[in-house]
């Protein structure tokens, strides 16, 4: 009986001191709030005759304590980041420019990121016209291979965006030469993706430019893929 008690004892001890094998709690995603997707941002306070001090806004997300904020210049592909434990931050950017923006939630006591929507906005300048927001390449991604249809196609895919909402048209240009200079085809405003002829183990590259009613127009970033 003693000895029951005393391995009951043992066991005790042991499971007290096995402490919580739970993972830590890892971050969940920040819904972003302003600026709004696809809007054009007019309550940037002027800096100076180029730049503007814009506030973004996202709502707080469970498991968080801080958060990475990242602001790209759609025109030069350049960051700015800022870290907070806020859910808001000011940065200065520069006017009549389209920007992408995304926030980044972080935990100190997980490894673990959550990554939220990315939302395009135009920062309001002198400009009483804008043009589309830059395409996003979607598939393939970029530095991908990817494996032919049984038609030897694959289907490029983007997404469009206007402040105005007057897109007109995308020209798809494709080539194995970079920058691609072979205009591939062009689609309307709402169909946003397009078949192509390729052949095996070769690197192709393609862009997309969007134009709208007013003439302006905008060039994504090109992409490179390689086939099987």
């Amino acid at each position: 009986m003693k000895q029951a008690i005393i391995g009951l004892l043992l066991l005790t001890f042991i499971y007290s001191c096995g402490g919580n094998d739970d993972p830590p709690p890892t971050p969940a995603v920040a819904n972003l709030v302003f600026p709004e997707e696809n809007s054009e941002c007019t309550t940037g306070v002027s800096v100076n005759e180029t730049l503007s001090q814009v506030t973004f806004e996202w709502q707080s997300s469970l498991n968080a304590d801080t958060y990475t904020l990242r602001v790209v210049n759609l025109e030069t592909n350049i960051p700015q980041t800022i870290t907070t434990a806020s859910t808001s931050a000011s940065l200065s950017i520069e006017k009549g420019t389209p920007f992408s923006w995304s926030v980044t939630s972080l935990s100190s006591r997980s490894d673990q990121v959550a990554e939220s929507e990315t939302w395009l906005f135009y920062n309001a300048g002198s400009l009483t016209t804008y043009a589309p927001f830059p395409a996003q390449l979607v598939s393939p991604v970029s530095g991908s291979t990817v494996l032919r249809d049984i038609s030897n196609e694959v289907t490029l895919e983007w997404i469009g965006a206007d402040v105005e909402n007057d897109i007109i048209s995308f020209d798809v240009f494709f080539s194995n030469e970079n920058p691609p200079i072979t205009l591939l085809g062009t689609t309307s405003a709402n169909t946003m993706e397009f078949d192509a002829d390729v052949e095996s183990n070769t690197v192709y590259f393609w862009k997309v430019i969007t134009t709208d009613s007013e003439g302006n127009s905008s060039e994504s970033g090109t992409f490179e893929f390689k086939t099987f």
